[in-house]
């Protein structure tokens, strides 16, 4: 019995350890790596439909690349060439096919958001008031975090994020649509040397310009 009681309670305490790993590695993640660039993959899953034997998916891929605080670029070049950049003070969103740009003022559109918790945030706190967030237990290699919009109007859900020795690894999205979207990072470089001015946007000549 005895056994069972201290079996028991070392588990409890291995389990407690893991779970306490996701807070602290955002913790350090937000304390140490103010820039950072990286290749990603995204696969976006939509919810099954009746008659439906596998869910419908898509996958592109591109760059990433951020510098604290509040600007960050995602390039996505397969399979749809699509721009989204925060420069501080505007959120620009380029598609390249329709020759369009959509202009939003960042701070309107970034408060609950993954980016703003990867990107944005500059540390635990400030997050805590924005978002809830819940360590959960290692997997798969990786130290895990979730964290649900304290605000729940909006489409986002929740955000499962991993890290790896400190970098981050996979962003899983899950929106209130059912929709599911993971990106995998990969050529992680932190604190790569970025500066402000890279993160200027400019729209493309004869682009339309939508400010909503």
């Amino acid at each position: 019995m005895i056994k069972k009681l201290l079996l028991a309670a070392s588990m409890a305490l291995v389990s407690a350890s893991a779970m306490a790993d996701g807070l602290k590695a955002l913790e350090t993640f937000l304390r140490e790596v103010g820039s950072a660039q990286a290749g990603f993959t995204q696969v976006v899953t939509s919810p099954q439909r009746a008659g439906e034997t596998v869910a419908r998916s898509k996958t592109s891929s591109g760059r990433f690349e951020f510098l604290r605080p509040n600007r960050f670029r995602f390039e996505y070049t397969q399979p749809f060439p699509q721009t989204i950049v925060a420069d501080g003070q505007t959120l620009w969103l380029y598609d390249a096919d329709l020759n369009q740009v959509t202009a939003r003022k960042q701070q309107e559109v970034l408060g609950s958001t993954p980016a703003a918790l990867i990107a944005a945030g500059t540390d635990l706190r400030a997050l805590s008031e924005v978002f809830d967030l819940k360590a959960a237990p290692a997997q798969g290699g990786l130290e895990w975090l979730e964290a649900r919009p304290k605000v729940k109007d909006g489409q986002l859900q929740s955000v499962r994020v991993g890290f790896r020795s400190g970098q981050l690894a996979v962003l899983e999205i899950a929106d209130s649509l059912g929709q599911r979207s993971v990106l995998t990072f990969n050529q992680w470089q932190g604190n790569a040397p970025l500066k402000a001015e890279q993160f200027r946007f400019t729209p493309p000549a004869g682009a339309d310009v939508i400010r909503p």
